[in-house]
């Protein structure tokens, strides 16, 4: 071909795969490629390609004059273990760091105000009824409601249920736009209504299967495990999060040093991929840079971008790439002196329903959730705006989305007079939305994509957005990739 294509593959005695994208998922398939590689005859050269001057995708942490910033995840789950096994291996054990447990809850507005969230409710499942039915969030007719999810039956026939629907049926519509929508909205940064149950939460479904219904599921695990973590906190589960003591942005960072000297280019967007003119392997042509050969390819960014890069070669599975809708959200970090907020803070944050109408859907008290991230006296609030159910938000300049910020927080917990610091982060189509139909799509693209040799696709648009989701499948690809060299006979195993 015309352009400059730096090396043909395999031609120094080495493998190479490019991995496209160098956020957690590129950077761990990176990490678990090169691990494998050391047990393996044949050397393989790995090379991550970041369109951006930096790594960690989303996930950033910046300090600013005594403040630790969070521009996209602030904590990950850990009742999946593989992002606390990715820690232990990086050696960061002695930097995780637990919620503090002094104020284990979380708050929903109601009518303008912060009421806690039910102790026990769990997204969808009522583990305590007590709290449930002493919570000024319900009416009496909503608690009377919720209460008969004991009676209704487990649903027959085919079809995909979508959450909202889901959860209306066993809880009624005010637990759903009271509770569930809001919680699991500032999870998904989506609309319940268009959600998969099967793709985001269907432990739930598999409550009502196995267990007849959510309450008596949720008894049912409580008598059998007392002690389980999710039973004792609200709303997002906050008990089972942990962060790093200095941020998270110092997880990718931590990731990248542990990789092999020059595996990564940042500054190095990609055109497009296509096959190689010997048709044994790939071509991956840069913005700003000779093409490189490649015995095979990781994609691992958005689903937009994947499906720009391979438009050229396949056009079909671009098309089906370009299907899986995506939101955009602001996060913006805003502090004040604690004489100016006159709500006392004594939670980790509060969710909004869509019910009440405002102009953020999240805010979290990242002061009180995380030790050291601010100075004393001060309180750091992350707040979240525009998603799937408001995406107008997100076109607001940076002076409207100041004014909106000032308004909210006024109005729901007495901020006042001007903020020490406020930092904007634009995340623009990075949380992917899992409609109805996901698993099949993701399914058929599997299919699709296996048809091309040695390309491979991850990231949080087809497995799951949290963290260590995001983890198990960047390695599993990493691990398909030397299997399938090795399978080719490219690698000789030692």
């Amino acid at each position: 071909m015309k352009t400059m294509i730096e090396r043909a593959s395999g031609s120094k005695g080495s493998d190479r795969v490019v991995v496209i994208g160098g956020g957690l998922s590129g950077l761990a398939v990176a990490s678990r490629i090169q691990q494998s590689g050391q047990a393996l005859r044949r050397p393989v050269e790995v090379v991550v390609l970041e369109s951006k001057d930096r790594v960690g995708g989303v996930i950033a942490t910046d300090h600013r004059d005594g403040f630790m910033l969070e521009r996209g995840p602030d904590s990950f789950i850990t009742n999946k273990p593989w992002a606390m096994d990715l820690c232990r291996r990086l050696n960061l054990d002695d930097q995780l760091i637990e919620a503090d447990p002094t104020y284990r809850r979380s708050f929903v507005v109601r009518k303008g105000k912060l009421a806690a969230v039910p102790e026990g409710f769990v997204l969808m499942a009522p583990h305590r009824l007590a709290p449930v039915l002493s919570s000024p969030i319900l009416s009496l007719r909503g608690k009377l409601r919720l209460l008969a999810e004991a009676l209704i039956p487990r649903r027959e026939g085919p079809g995909e249920e979508s959450l909202a629907a889901f959860a209306r049926r066993r809880l009624g519509r005010e637990a759903f736009d009271r509770l569930v929508q809001p919680l699991v909205g500032g999870i998904y940064t989506g609309d319940p209504n268009n959600l998969s149950l099967r793709a985001t939460l269907p432990q739930f479904l598999a409550m009502e299967n196995e267990h007849g219904g959510l309450i008596r599921a949720a008894w049912r695990r409580r008598k059998e495990s007392d002690a389980r973590i999710e039973t004792e906190s609200s709303g997002a589960r906050y008990g089972m999060f942990v962060s790093l003591a200095e941020g998270m942005g110092a997880l990718p960072q931590a990731l990248a040093a542990s990789l092999d000297a020059g595996t990564v280019k940042t500054n190095s967007p990609v055109r497009r991929i296509s096959r190689s003119s010997t048709g044994s392997g790939w071509v991956v042509e840069l913005l700003n840079g000779p093409a490189l050969e490649a015995d095979a390819v990781v994609a691992t960014t958005e689903a937009h971008a994947a499906a720009r890069m391979i438009d050229g070669h396949d056009a079909s599975l671009a098309l089906q790439l370009r299907a899986i809708p995506y939101a955009s959200s602001i996060i913006v970090n805003v502090a004040y002196r604690c004489d100016r907020v006159k709500h006392t803070l004594d939670g980790y944050g509060f969710v909004v329903p869509a019910v009440e109408n405002r102009r953020i859907f999240a805010a979290s008290f990242l002061n009180v959730k995380f030790p050291r991230r601010a100075p004393e006296g001060t309180a750091l609030i992350r707040v979240f705006v525009g998603g799937a159910s408001q995406p107008e938000l997100f076109d607001l300049d940076d002076d409207a989305v100041r004014q909106v910020v000032a308004a909210e927080l006024g109005e729901l917990i007495g901020a006042t007079g001007p903020p020490l610091l406020l930092e904007i982060a634009r995340h623009a189509r990075t949380m992917p939305q899992y409609v109805l139909g996901h698993l099949e799509a993701v399914e058929s693209i599997r299919r699709k994509a296996a048809m091309h040799s040695n390309l491979f696709l991850t990231g949080v648009a087809y497995d799951g957005v949290g963290i260590p989701d995001c983890i198990r499948a960047a390695e599993a690809t990493a691990d398909a990739v030397v299997a399938r060299l090795a399978a080719a006979g490219s690698i000789a195993a030692a």
